[in-house]
């Protein structure tokens, strides 16, 4: 069973996202605990690549009330378990000139915490003015069907 806790709305608003890839963290118990009762938000998260590795920066989860001094940072830098084989292909992919990594969203499946990830092509205000025409279009076309119902 998926619950979604928290989805990145921009990033569909300001990228073409291509390719999607389900990963999972590396949290501690007070930061899964905030998960759970869904304080997170990833508007301005990114993905970043240190050696052989990933990790999302920026990340905000908050505080857990309960957490006395074994709380932790909200934005501490978190580390991402990917493959190897697919972090070499998402960082040489990253090299290319416009792409980026950018966080999806945020669920648990059976209570561990996945993240949602895409290769991301970023849009131009061109791209982004034509994808509000389309919505726009799109829900004008959905109100007339509703209403001929």
């Amino acid at each position: 069973m998926k619950k979604i806790i928290a989805q990145n709305r921009k990033a569909k608003h300001d990228y073409f996202l291509e390719e999607f890839y389900e990963v999972g963290i590396v949290l501690v118990g007070t930061e899964i605990k905030s998960i759970r009762k869904g304080s997170v938000q990833l508007k301005d998260s990114y993905i970043s690549f240190v050696g052989n590795e990933a990790f999302i920066k920026e990340m905000f989860i908050g505080k857990y009330d309960f957490g006395n001094r074994f709380n932790h940072d909200e934005t501490r830098i978190r580390k991402l378990l990917l493959h190897k084989r697919e972090i070499k292909k998402l960082h040489d992919k990253v090299k290319i000139k416009g792409y980026t990594i950018v966080p999806v969203s945020l669920y648990l499946i059976n209570g561990i915490a996945k993240l949602e990830i895409a290769l991301a092509k970023g849009k131009s205000l061109y791209d982004k003015r034509n994808s509000e025409k389309e919505k726009t279009a799109q829900r004008e076309i959905e109100k007339v069907l509703k209403q001929r119902w």
